[in-house]
């Protein structure tokens, strides 16, 4: 019987990725040997270990929804044994294994999930973009559609294993003499062989080629998503039912924006007397085009002006994010006799002195020195 590996993890069948992740990560606090060194709670990581290897392949567990066990090998591994040799086929001889228990596997399986990696930059992202790929897959034979055999010719049962998909052998232990099962090696467990197997793909009913696929990326997808186009995976063996594609996304740096979510963020430099009179400023936005920036009289340097809904839209809502420009004041190295004849008045009338300060001064305020050390030591 296949193990139960959302049971394992205590989780739905339907149950996300993510929702996954987290049911293991809270397991794994309670139970890491680190943690917890009691044999069972050791023997109850590997389990959840295994459990989470599983769900989180999309093939693996696809062939647990369809009632299988991807880590089932011959010798009874799927009961827990594996790795102790023949002692998991005692176990099974003498608790209910130890006769015809699996059957012929049937020669059309599904086929696997295939995962495509796709390079975008910042505006394919923000506005989705259609693109043809090339993928090297395995596709239905043309010539026998799927069934393997050459003309009208048809399998027939494996002689080795009389149809049944397995042979048994009997092996001494200490136990005695023990009965075992293993897949037929002649028929690889499908209980059946073609004589006469088609000239194209040799049997198997598919074949390798390139094949082009037009892709759909949405607006708003962000770094390390996958996009999910059913069925242009791999057709199975004997013709099954092909999987998944997956693309995934590979956001390229762009030059002058930094994402942050649907949030964009920015530098503007500008120099300390149109931060001190105010300003204004262009930029080529992702979506908008020449938008324009506000510097207002009096701006700070490391302040931050935000335009609001002119970020990155949303993948599911298509919602815009904000646009923050980060401000960087800007002071002049070299002064000519004007310059500084121009400054020295402006600093009479503005009656400005240095001063120092606490860096407790500013705990109050999140732009304080004190802050800004305590964010920077504490994230190390």
């Amino acid at each position: 019987m296949a193990r139960d590996y959302y049971g394992l993890l205590g989780v739905s069948q339907g149950a996300s990725d993510q929702e996954i992740k987290r049911a293991y990560r809270k397991l794994a606090r309670e139970l890491h040997p680190d943690v917890n060194p009691d044999e069972a709670a050791q023997h109850r990581f590997k389990e959840i270990s295994a459990a989470y290897e599983v769900l989180s392949d999309p093939e693996k567990r696809r062939i647990v929804d369809l009632g299988g066990d991807p880590l089932e090998s011959a010798g009874g591994a799927a009961n827990g044994f594996s790795g102790f040799g023949g002692l998991g086929d005692v176990f099974e001889a003498f608790f209910g294994g130890g006769g015809s228990t699996r059957g012929p596997a049937g020669r059309v399986r599904p086929g696997s999930d295939s995962l495509l990696r796709m390079r975008l930059d910042l505006s394919e992202c923000a506005t989705g973009v259609t693109k043809q790929v090339t993928v090297d897959t395995a596709i239905l034979c043309d010539i026998c559609q799927g069934k393997g055999t050459h003309g009208d010719s048809t399998p027939v049962a494996c002689d080795t294993c009389g149809g049944r998909g397995e042979v048994q052998t009997v092996q001494r232990s200490l136990l005695g003499q023990v009965m075992t099962s293993r897949p037929c090696p002649t028929c690889r467990g499908v209980g059946e062989v073609i004589p006469d197997p088609c000239h194209r793909c040799g049997g198997d009913g598919r074949v390798r080629a390139r094949r082009d696929i037009s892709v759909k990326i949405p607006a708003g997808v962000g770094d390390g998503m996958r996009v999910r186009l059913t069925a242009q995976g791999e057709v199975g063996p004997g013709g099954g039912p092909a999987g998944d594609l997956y693309v995934e996304v590979h956001e390229q740096q762009h030059e002058v924006f930094v994402r942050d979510g649907d949030d964009l963020h920015f530098t503007v430099s500008v120099p300390m007397v149109d931060a001190a009179l105010g300003t204004s400023v262009t930029v080529d936005g992702i979506l908008d085009g020449l938008t324009e920036i506000t510097i207002a009289p009096g701006t700070q340097p490391g302040s931050v002006t935000t335009l609001r809904g002119h970020g990155m839209p949303h993948l599911r809502s298509g919602v815009r994010g904000n646009l923050h420009a980060h401000i960087e004041v800007t002071v002049p190295g070299k002064l000519d006799a004007r310059a500084k004849e121009l400054l020295s008045e402006f600093k009479t009338r503005s009656h400005a002195e240095p001063e120092v300060k606490s860096t407790h001064a500013g705990a109050a305020n999140s732009g304080g020195l004190f802050n800004r050390l305590r964010e920077t030591f504490s994230g190390r």
